[in-house]
């Protein structure tokens, strides 16, 4: 009888040597005669132990990591394969603490299945969504995503059950579900890893949207610099078609649904959706005034659904357990899970999906660890580029949309770059400008030449010219941006830097009283 070994496919662990790993250990078996099952799993998010490989035991999966090509011989040795005793052996994977105290909903499946295996993928609980909102009327499932609570996970956290309930009542005889997965954001690889780690999820959830809208047709828009997940999303929907999930007659029922994938060519604009819809359409990554709102004049000028990977991605989970399952996750308006991403400074960088709540602090110590140089974090950028610098003082915070908002920060897509005390913050705040300048379509004034002079202005602060003068020069510049332009590019670009130089004065060359002053002024 083989015994089964897991290793990752996702592309974070292949950079770290997976496919090495996994090459010596069928080398290693055959070698010794040893019948192995070797699958590619999606990754467990605990990046610092990757590459990790599992083996399933009597006793259950045991974890070992982070492994090398150089370890396999040693691991055999020690018979790794029925759970022998090693240096690098982790224990039972469901009993790691940083697994054992999340609350996995979207990420239910990631790392434990075959990620492009729909046998795997319908063995566990894959499907039952889709099964169950095929019994019910489209304005069901609509009122379920709406009873959830569920919000944009991309960072602009509108309700999601709004957004396709505006869809469904806009009369067309054509409607689309645009998938965004062009993840841009510094810090950020969720979508990633689903899309590589659990790609059926996001086909079944796009599928039960255009269920729910009347929509039979989607894409999924995906960023280029994703090959992995591109094969991935391509294999599960090659696999969906054959079985009936996808096509002209869905498990017999009748209706429709159509799905497939187009590459992003690198634009971070094209991330906010009316760019993304016009490079959909061929055309240049320009910003549409809006309105008219893509869900009555989107994609193609129709009716037009477009949320983010992980939006899509929770709905399966909504439909197999109820609205009110997910919705008794979390805190105030903000319910059910977000997948954060723990990256820069960080001793345990990783995956970690728990409910709205938990504070800041919580995350960067309990989860974290810490920072990776053992310095003092002195700050965390939340919510991407365009996210407010968090300082110690504000680590309390709970992840809550409305909790960030009061303090004038975001929670975005989740993502969490933490810096230790030796970061300097005005270069950050330089960086910031700079950022907003390159990625700029150019339609707006404001975001177009605001950036180019904020830029300018950040590197005469920086070398100590006009202090006084240059500093409400880059608040006046902030403001016009923060109000002037047409997109949340421009129009956020003043959280990093205005959040960097009120809470950070003495990296500007300034007092924190004359700071006080000046801000209130």
């Amino acid at each position: 009888m083989s015994i089964t070994v897991y290793v990752p496919c996702d592309s974070g662990a292949i950079s770290l040597g997976a496919d090495r790993v996994a090459t010596a250990i069928a080398r290693q078996a055959q070698q010794r005669g040893i019948a192995i099952d070797l699958i590619r799993n999606g990754s467990r998010g605990m990046y610092w132990l990757e590459p990790m490989v599992e083996v399933v035991t009597e006793a259950g999966r045991i974890a070992y990591g982070p492994v090398q090509s150089t370890d396999v011989e040693e691991l055999f040795n020690a018979d790794f394969l029925h759970g022998g005793v090693h240096k690098l052996a982790l224990g039972l994977t469901e009993e790691l603490d940083y697994l054992k105290k999340q609350q996995r909903l979207t990420f239910a499946r990631a790392g434990k299945t075959d990620p492009v295996s729909l046998d795997d993928y319908v063995a566990h609980d894959g499907y039952q969504g889709l099964k169950n909102a095929l019994a019910m009327p489209p304005a069901d499932i609509v009122k379920a995503v709406t009873d959830s609570g569920l919000r944009g996970r991309g960072g602009a956290a509108f309700p999601t059950g709004i957004k396709w309930n505006t869809v469904l009542n806009t009369p067309s005889d054509q409607k689309y579900i645009v998938c965004n997965a062009d993840e841009g954001d510094s810090g950020t690889f969720s979508d990633r890893m689903i899309m590589e780690g659990d790609p059926f999820v996001l086909v079944e959830g796009m599928t039960i949207a255009g269920l729910a809208v009347g929509a039979t047709r989607g894409y999924i828009y995906l960023r280029v610099e994703y090959p992995h997940a591109h094969k991935a999303l391509n294999t599960a929907i090659d696999k969906a078609y054959q079985a009936g999930y996808l096509g002209d007659n869905i498990l017999g029922d009748g209706r429709s649904f159509h799905l497939e994938v187009r590459l992003g060519a690198g634009a971070y604009v094209c991330g906010e959706e009316t760019s993304l819809m016009e490079s959909l359409e061929g055309k240049r990554g320009l910003v549409r005034f809006k309105p008219p709102l893509p869900a009555i004049k989107g994609l193609f000028g129709q009716p037009t659904v477009v949320n983010n990977v992980i939006s899509l991605a929770s709905v399966p989970i909504i439909l197999d357990k109820g609205g009110d399952y997910y919705r008794d996750f979390g805190m105030g308006r903000s319910r059910g899970t977000l997948p954060l991403q723990l990256a820069g400074n960080i001793k345990h960088a990783g995956l970690v999906e728990l409910a709205f709540g938990l504070t800041l602090r919580e995350l960067l110590y309990d989860f974290g660890g810490g920072s990776a140089s053992g310095k003092p974090i002195k700050a965390v950028q939340v919510g991407g580029p365009l996210g407010a610098y968090l300082p110690e003082s504000q680590f309390d915070t709970p992840l809550d949309y409305e909790a960030f908002a009061a303090v004038w920060a975001v929670l975005g897509h989740g993502g969490v770059v933490a810096f230790d005390d030796s970061v300097d913050m005005a270069a950050m705040a330089k960086y910031s400008m700079e950022f907003c300048a390159i990625e700029s379509c150019g339609k707006c004034t404001p975001c177009r030449i605001g950036s180019t002079r904020g830029y300018e202005v950040m590197d005469d602060i920086m070398q100590g010219r006009d202090l006084d003068k240059n500093i409400a020069l880059l608040r006046s510049l902030c403001d016009t941006l923060l109000n002037g332009s047409l997109c949340a590019l421009g129009g956020m670009t003043p959280y990093p830097v205005l959040s960097a130089l009120n809470h950070f004065p003495e990296d500007f060359g300034l007092s924190p009283v004359a700071n006080e002053k000046a801000n209130a002024a």
